[in-house]
């Protein structure tokens, strides 16, 4: 089994509010690691896993819930959109600060939309 296969099967033993508050984690720790340039790999890594995340927990709010399925969505693009031209993107300060600063307020939102709050 290939480790995003196990993964998979990993997450998706989880609720949805659980599986929201992992992607909620995710994204705290790419706010957190963008101050250090040092970290590159980790957080391109971390994005590819919360894309995943998203990809296998949006369908089940589709029914329940459409605007959170659709947030999620718009997630998944903004973090693909991150991933292109990686490299250069990630070297200029201003650029890591606005990728911290926006999986932050990510984090929040999505914390917010799992219930796990309260």
């Amino acid at each position: 089994m290939h480790d995003k296969d196990a993964l998979r099967d990993r997450y998706l033993r989880d609720g949805p509010s659980v599986r929201l508050g992992g992607l909620a984690a995710n994204l705290a720790r790419v706010s957190t690691r963008c101050s250090n340039p040092a970290n590159s790999a980790a957080v391109h890594g971390i994005i590819e896993e919360s894309k995943w995340f998203i990809e296998w927990t949006a369908a089940i709010f589709v029914t329940d819930s459409i605007d959170t399925a659709a947030r999620l969505v718009l997630l998944q693009i903004k973090l693909s959109c991150w991933q292109i031209g990686w490299d250069a993107r990630w070297r200029d300060p201003d650029t890591r600060a606005a990728i911290a600063s926006e999986s932050k307020m990510w984090s929040d939102q999505v914390l917010e939309m799992s219930g796990l709050l309260g």
